[in-house]
């Protein structure tokens, strides 16, 4: 069964598949450009790497203890390709991806953790992870580009709750979650509106064929930024 998720992705991976979809503008002048393919590959690895190493189903919830940032997209991503429901704040979750992992695996209560670090060139969690934290940078790559779920995912489940506890599912995800833009919009997002907020305007973004371009808090969107970046929206 598909799910809007599922098919957001394929339309990211055919049709100008190698245009911008993501950029992102990040401390110490980093930018990281994902087009559609790239997209939907890291999107692929990352629901290989929670199906098949954390035993991630669909129903099961994913805590995102993370910024806004295009890993944190990238985990979202994942987890309702696979059918899962995305949750913030303190809700009781399966799965918690952070990058404080040693604060979460002594809160316990998940089956597992998963430890992002955010620099775009890390290889691997800089420094020891506690006993059965997981490496998010260390492993995702090894994860194949295709994603084949080993359970379908269902309509009806919840996608995502948010921190206010407005609940959203999979069906709607596209169509009541996301923020609806005019088509073709490079859209401007600012990290600063949290994660969730970024999710919206980005589904939003995505879903009328657009692209986006977020913003770290601490990079300034100048008029060279717009140009460079050709911004038709923020």
């Amino acid at each position: 069964m598909s799910i809007p998720a599922i098919e957001l992705m394929a339309a990211l991976r055919s049709g100008q598949s190698t245009a911008p979809r993501l950029t992102w503008y990040g401390p110490d002048s980093e930018r990281v450009e994902l087009s559609g393919r790239v997209l939907d590959n890291w999107v692929a690895k990352t629901s290989n790497l929670l199906q098949d190493e954390l035993d991630a189903e669909p129903g099961m919830r994913l805590r995102l203890d993370l910024p806004a940032h295009w890993k944190s997209v990238i985990l979202a991503l994942a987890a309702w390709q696979l059918g899962m429901e995305v949750v913030f704040g303190d809700a009781a979750a399966d799965l918690l991806a952070t990058t404080d992992p040693a604060a979460g695996a002594a809160a316990g209560g998940f089956d597992a953790v998963l430890a992002v670090s955010l620099p775009a060139l890390a290889m691997r969690w800089p420094g020891e992870l506690p006993t059965g934290v997981l490496d998010y940078a260390a492993e995702v790559r090894s994860h194949g580009d295709i994603f084949m779920p080993h359970v379908d995912p269902e309509a009806q489940r919840l996608a995502l709750r948010s921190a206010e506890g407005a609940a959203h599912a999979h069906a709607e995800l596209l169509d009541g979650f996301a923020e609806p833009h005019d088509t073709g919009l490079r859209l401007l997002v600012p990290a600063a509106a949290g994660l969730e907020a970024v999710l919206a305007q980005s589904l939003g973004a995505w879903k009328a064929d657009g692209s986006v371009v977020l913003v770290h808090p601490d990079v300034e969107v100048t008029g060279k930024l717009r140009a460079t970046e050709r911004i038709s929206g923020s």
